[in-house]
């Protein structure tokens, strides 16, 4: 079922805000990230382990540090409980399925685990595509 995106957005804020996994150890987890995922996308702002903005409708010169582009079926398998092998991370579908991985790849590889278990949020909060 499709999510409305601002309310997509307001429940991810407050899963990866109240998560303890992030909030132990994401004192320095600061950067930007594009999730496009072809229907829409959005640029979401993390500053020492707190979502700061969640850009809904990013314009073209909107700034990221990285972003995460796939298709919108791709956005869905991922945002399953129990996602299918090849969906189950980025790498093992950045290497199999559509994902591609762009930008600054240090800033994403600085941030990878506090990354990682914010983006496993999709599983709970499910995707706007």
């Amino acid at each position: 079922m499709k999510q409305d995106i601002k309310s997509w957005a307001d429940k991810y804020e407050s899963l990866t805000n109240g998560d303890e996994t992030i909030g132990a150890m994401a004192k320095y987890y600061t950067c930007s990230f594009m999730f496009d995922m072809g229907e829409c996308k959005v640029i979401i702002e993390m500053h020492d382990g707190k979502v700061k903005h969640i850009n809904t409708d990013p314009g073209p010169l909107d700034a990221y540090d990285f972003a995460l582009r796939a298709s919108a079926a791709t956005w869905r398998e991922f945002a399953q409980p129990m996602p299918r092998p090849m969906f189950h991370g980025i790498w093992a579908a950045s290497f199999r399925e559509d994902l591609k991985i762009e930008g600054n790849h240090l800033v994403l590889m600085k941030n990878l685990r506090n990354f990682t278990v914010q983006f496993e949020l999709l599983r709970r909060s499910g995707v706007p595509v």
